[in-house]
């Protein structure tokens, strides 16, 4: 491992700050960096213009974050990517946007080259699309500082692996010479935080940065931020849909409608006090846990707590006359060694019963092996050890066979509906697939079979000769459940089926499943990391750390009186839309944690 001298890094790193451009002066916290007037952004569409973005005026002060809010297509995104001629080649900006006396409005591209990842960068949505897979992501780093700086490349390897330890990247040595996809979701995010300020802009765009991680890396990252924000006096630019990140993040709001803002204002104001119709609606849709969640009180009388030394363990549920929708029975899901790969227990010594009707929700982290239950629950991934019993049907050494009839008592929702669906195939011809599979049907019989489901997911019937990507990310949820639903299953797998909506979106989705699940009766397992949406809709809750279940218990009792100490740090890492009480809920965090480490 190399001998890492920081000063003399920063030292190196500072020169050459010195020799390769002119800074324009230091920023000062509260200075304004960015003076925005009357942006408009259009697209050429179908023969005219299009106006995605209307007269967007707002300031932005040094160590400020200012949250964009509203909903896909609002123009959030749009409005920040325009201040980079980051838009598509049938997009206009028009207006003024001033960076510290720069004009980024009708920059050529040799200017905008000077100016991205210099002066402005930005955290992407999703960083496994945004780095480059072929190349490592040290390297990554190290062509951003040397592209912008003149540095040899032992300095500018020297800084990358200073900026890596500063997003608190595990041994950054190691990490430096590693691929994107050999870190978690979590550590490329930090990587993409790393490399935006690898120049120190004065200002940061992040897009949707926490969208697809789990609460507690999104609580990590979110921390990370915020501890950013007082090292780097730049201003931020939060883009989001989660209120609850909003409000552990933002000093002023923006809500956006339609391309228009709609409602400016302190978080507070935002908050506490919202004036237009649609910021009302739009907080009234966000998830929220029992109110007083998070005010400390995490002693109460146990649920069902379950010792994890690889013990077997009692079932999660009183039996009941009735025949279960799904059992688990000391099961081990293993997946096999590949190359030199050793085999993996994804999940181990697993006991779970659902009842007939009952929702049970099934939180944990990425990688806690909660999905790899619900895969194995329809049969996609084989049982190692134990017993697996779905609506009557021993499932554990079924052969593909005997699975055939079992394959019709049984749906499964998937997180993402755009790739879960055959983009050649309408939207009607998927729905009515498992039909003609399995029960034979075809022509007039279909279709009017298809139609009842269309209208079940409240959508037209004209959809059905639609293409997946014809459709919003929501309508194309709904044609997923309306899919997993045509053979009217005895139970449900639901793998995250609102993780990547909008709040108002996924409101109305929840309330659908809801119904739905009211009219037709299945059981289901529903399975997020989002403890808020898991509460609207199960009577019970099993919460998965590391492959085993550590604690399951009706959904009041966990999420009031959790007692096993990861659902106590799950709980306190969920955002909330209300800054005071996300403070309080962050302070909760940080003392768990702190005892945690004392305890180890």
């Amino acid at each position: 491992m190399s001998q890492h001298n920081p000063e003399a890094a920063r030292s190196v790193f500072t020169d050459a700050i010195k020799l390769s451009r002119d800074t324009g002066g230091p920023v000062e916290k509260g200075d304004v960096i960015l003076d925005v007037k009357d942006l408009t952004v259009r697209f050429w569409v179908g023969q005219e213009w299009f106006t995605a973005v209307e007269d967007m005026t707002y300031q932005l002060k040094a160590g400020e974050v200012l949250a964009i809010v509203g909903e896909s297509g609002s123009g959030k995104t749009q409005s920040s990517m325009s201040l980079l001629g980051l838009l598509p080649p049938t997009g206009r900006a028009t207006g003024s946007a001033d960076l510290k006396g720069t004009e980024l409005v009708g920059m050529s591209i040799q200017e905008l080259r000077e100016v991205r990842g210099n002066e402005i960068s930005v955290i992407f949505q999703e960083p496994m699309t945004a780095l480059n897979p072929v190349y490592t992501v040290g390297f990554q780093i190290v062509e951003t500082l040397r592209t912008h700086y003149l540095m040899n490349p032992s300095a500018a390897k020297e800084r990358a692996v200073d900026l890596m330890r500063m997003v608190e990247i595990p041994d950054p040595e190691d990490s430096f010479n590693k691929f994107p996809h050999q870190l978690s979701g979590g550590q490329r995010q930090r990587i993409m935080i790393a490399q935006a300020l690898a120049c120190e802009p004065k200002l940061l765009i992040a897009d949707e940065p926490t969208t697809a991680l789990d609460v507690t890396v999104q609580a990590e990252i979110l921390k990370l931020m915020r501890e950013l924000r007082e090292r780097v006096s730049a201003g931020i630019i939060l883009i989001t849909h989660d209120m609850g990140v909003v409000a552990d993040m933002a000093d002023r709001i923006i809500v956006m409608k339609d391309g228009k803002v709609v409602e400016h204002g302190t978080s507070q104001d935002i908050f506490k006090r919202p004036q237009h119709p649609y910021t009302q609606q739009l907080l009234a849709s966000v998830p929220h846990l029992a109110e007083h969640v998070g005010d400390g009180e995490l002693e109460g009388p146990p649920n069902t707590v379950i010792e994890t030394e690889g013990r077997p363990v009692p079932l999660s549920a009183p039996r009941t006359s009735s025949e279960p929708a799904l059992l688990m029975e000391d099961v081990a899901i293993v997946y096999p060694k590949q190359g030199r790969r050793p085999e993996f227990r994804a999940a181990e010594h697993i006991n779970l019963r659902v009842e007939e009707g009952e929702v049970v929700g099934l939180v944990g982290e990425s990688g806690s092996g909660k999905t790899t239950l619900g895969r194995a629950a329809v049969a996609l991934l084989p049982v190692r050890e134990g017993k697996m019993t779905v609506a009557g049907h021993d499932i554990t050494k079924a052969s593909m066979k005997e699975l055939k009839p079992f394959r019709r008592t049984v749906g499964i929702v998937f997180q993402d509906p755009g790739s879960s669906l055959n983009p050649r195939l309408p939207v009607g011809e998927s729905i009515g697939e498992p039909l003609l599979l399995h029960e034979g049907l075809k022509g007039a019989e279909l279709s009017k079979k298809v139609e009842d489901l269309l209208d079940s997911v409240h959508l037209p019937r004209s959809m059905r000769n639609r293409y997946p990507h014809e459709l919003s990310g929501g309508q194309r949820q709904r044609i997923g459940i309306a899919r997993a639903l045509a053979l009217n299953p005895k139970l449900l797998i639901a793998d995250e089926p609102t993780s990547a909506l909008d709040v108002s979106v996924q409101a109305r989705v929840l309330k659908l499943f809801k119904e739905l699940q009211e009219e037709y009766g299945f059981a289901c397992l529903f399975i997020s990391h989002d403890l808020a949406v898991v509460e609207q809709v199960s009577s019970r809750i099993a919460v998965m750390h590391q492959g085993h279940l550590v604690e399951v218990g009706d959904t009041l009792d966990i999420v009031t009186r959790p007692q096993h100490a990861y659902t106590q740090r799950l709980l306190s890492a969920v955002p909330v839309p209300d800054p005071d009480e996300q403070r309080k809920r962050r302070e909760l965090r940080d003392a768990i944690i702190e005892r945690e480490h004392l305890v180890s």
